[in-house]
């Protein structure tokens, strides 16, 4: 029994398991950074930001509500903020299509449970 003797190590399968690791990680890190609820943000001058918001509540175009990126109606919604800190910082991101009276409507019932920090979510207008 005549044993070859190990002379070198074939690279190419490893370097293409490490290229399909890096378009899975590539693909998945645009969909954390974006976001799954597509909104088109209002516009507004920039302003300095307290802290980093622990709660984001999302209003669609069509006026559907998502709180946790879970689609909710506005019973749930109070349903579920009225188990949440009232100093816990909330932040409501609406699209700018969206009908004024469904963002009123989120908002009274922010104002009706109690929740004092609460930011709206826009951004810098396009020069």
């Amino acid at each position: 029994m005549n044993e070859k003797s190990f002379e070198s190590l074939n690279m190419v399968p490893f370097i293409d398991i490490m290229l399909v690791l890096l378009t899975i990680v590539l693909t998945t890190s645009s969909f954390i950074a974006s976001g799954r609820i597509p909104i088109q943000l209002p516009q507004a001058s920039a302003s300095p930001s307290e802290a980093r918001p622990t709660q984001t509540i999302a209003i669609s175009a069509s006026g559907a509500i998502y709180y946790a990126s879970e689609a909710v109606s506005t019973a749930q919604l109070r349903q579920r903020l009225a188990a949440v800190d009232r100093a816990t910082p909330l932040l409501l991101r609406a699209d700018q299509a969206v009908s004024l009276q469904h963002f009123i409507d989120v908002a009274d019932l922010l104002q009706q449970l109690g929740f004092a920090r609460v930011a709206v979510q826009t951004q810098a207008p396009r020069p």
